[in-house]
């Protein structure tokens, strides 16, 4: 285990805050670069404010800032801006998520950077993208979830709500990293870096073409279901004596084997009323109240044994505390620890799972406790790129 580490040599520069640009760089981290957090003085990263639930450390913070050098910078001053700007110099990749604009005020904007540095790979996160009539406009997770549908979809039919993860921070965030993978993948090749723009919107409404594909073939869009199927029935949440199964029914064979090995009713399959699919959509309501009915008494444990039985995918609605302690994170050995200055933390894997290295888990960092020294020098040697050899086949 650990042979060379995926992004041993590789440098990544980021003036990032709160979720998106840190979920992207920490993943660099884990893997082996090194990340130059820049923040603000005083507070530093606003992450670092949002609770104190690792004795003193906030929860976001500590999730995504692992691994990192944290530098600080008073990017209001020429001198910081000069520290700033002598870091990018050693830098492979450059990330921010500040405010359109902002970092071109600061002389760091790609045509700038690029005249000066054509291999560097530059990326920015925002909410709207660089441009558009909605590119001034503030966006954090919540807002990009209403404005992208996201919200329209989740809920129950009286009320919509948000997804209770920062999903459209995690998904620019991934977006912000494969994109950058991509881009590192093709200068390998050319020797040419890349510039990037990650909109939060367009990775919410990409995730939206299910249902904007519906609306678009049909005129109608699917409706709020909760924590059942809008269009699969029987396929969601129903409560037990003590907890909730959620479970799915994608076939009449299933239903059947539902039937004779969960509600032990193997006259009900034959019903015309819950037959075909189409027929179980339509008398939703009384076939979905036998089986309220069926589970009121049981507990979660017979519920699952009995859908292990049938065939029957199925899983556990847990809560927090139950996933804390999921058998499953304990039998494959998730759970490890990093450490931070107020002693060592819990923390989770992340699931990349190359079989040949273990992700580096490193601190994570006290504001500023990293020097800004001027990193314009590589200790890394990189590859010289020949204008006149072919590149390699994909």
């Amino acid at each position: 285990m650990n042979d060379v580490l995926p992004f041993a040599g590789l440098r990544i520069v980021a003036v990032e805050q709160a979720v998106s640009a840190p979920f992207c760089t920490r993943q660099f981290a884990d893997l082996g670069a090194e990340v130059i957090k820049v923040e603000r003085p005083g507070d530093g990263d606003f992450a670092r404010g949002y609770d104190g639930a690792l004795n003193g450390i906030s929860a976001y913070f500590a999730w995504l800032n692992r691994g990192k050098q944290s530098v600080v910078l008073d990017l209001k001053s020429n001198e910081g801006i000069a520290a700033l700007h002598a870091l990018v110099q050693g830098a492979d990749v450059f990330v921010h998520n500040l405010a359109p604009g902002a970092i071109e005020r600061l002389g760091l904007g790609y045509d700038v950077l690029a005249a000066e540095l054509p291999r560097l790979v530059w990326v920015a996160i925002s909410g709207y993208g660089p441009d558009g009539p909605y590119r001034d406009k503030k966006a954090y997770d919540m807002l990009i979830q209403a404005e992208s549908g996201v919200v329209s979809m989740t809920g129950t039919p009286d009320e919509p709500v948000k997804v209770g993860i920062s999903i459209a921070d995690i998904g620019a965030g991934m977006y912000a990293y494969s994109s950058a993978l991509a881009a590192l993948y093709r200068r390998e090749r050319t020797g040419k870096g890349e510039r990037i723009d990650i909109s939060m919107f367009e990775c919410m409404t990409e995730w939206m073409m299910p249902p904007l594909y519906t609306y678009l073939g049909s005129g109608g869009a699917p409706a709020r279901a909760g924590l059942r199927h809008n269009m699969i029935v029987p396929y969601g949440a129903y409560p037990c004596a003590d907890g909730q199964v959620l479970f799915a029914i994608q076939s009449d064979p299933e239903f059947r084997r539902f039937c004779e090995h969960v509600l032990l009713d193997t006259a009900l399959a034959d019903h015309p009323d819950y037959a075909v699919p189409a027929a179980r959509l339509a008398n939703r309501v009384v076939l979905e109240r036998q089986i309220v009915s069926a589970f009121a008494a049981l507990p979660v444990t017979e519920v699952v044994a009995r859908l292990e039985r049938g065939g029957i995918a199925n899983a556990v609605v847990n809560d927090v505390p139950a996933v804390a302690d999921h058998a499953q994170l304990v039998a494959r050995a998730r759970w490890t620890t990093v450490s931070t200055a107020a002693g060592d933390i819990p923390a989770l894997l992340p699931p990349h799972n190359l079989a040949s290295v273990r992700p580096v888990m490193g601190r994570v960092p006290a504001l500023g406790e990293h020097a800004p020294i001027d990193r314009r020098a590589s200790p890394v040697p990189r590859p010289v790129h020949d204008e006149n050899a072919s590149p390699p086949p994909p």
